[in-house]
């Protein structure tokens, strides 16, 4: 059993900056990488960013140059700075663990830039 929580979304001002963070535990066997997607209402689910084992990194052209994907190996989290935030990225951000054995998803936390 593979559990993923979220953490660190909230309310900022359009400008502003959020960091989100993702705890990984349980029986980890065959990870495939980390990732960050979102889901604003009423549209499909979106990659934000991803990190391989190795550590490459992968962002969405929205949010390339403002976002930062991160991980902590030991730790098992992946962290997510986001910085000059836009209306346009209020979402429920989710964390996502894919390995050889299954895709766990965490349960998303809503991030909201609104003045």
């Amino acid at each position: 059993q593979v559990q993923v929580v979220e953490s660190g979304g909230g309310l900022v001002q359009p400008g502003g900056s959020l960091r989100l963070s993702c705890a990984i535990s349980g029986s980890i066997y065959f990870p495939n990488g980390m990732g960050w997607y979102r889901q604003a209402p009423g549209k499909q689910r979106e990659l934000v960013a991803s990190i391989s084992n190795a550590g490459s990194t992968n962002y969405a052209d929205s949010v390339k140059g403002r976002f930062t994907i991160s991980r902590d190996n030991a730790k098992n989290t992946v962290s997510l700075q986001m910085n000059s935030l836009k209306p346009e990225d209020t979402a429920v951000y989710y964390c996502n663990f894919p390995t050889g054995f299954g895709n766990y998803w965490g349960r998303g936390t809503q991030v909201t830039v609104s003045s």
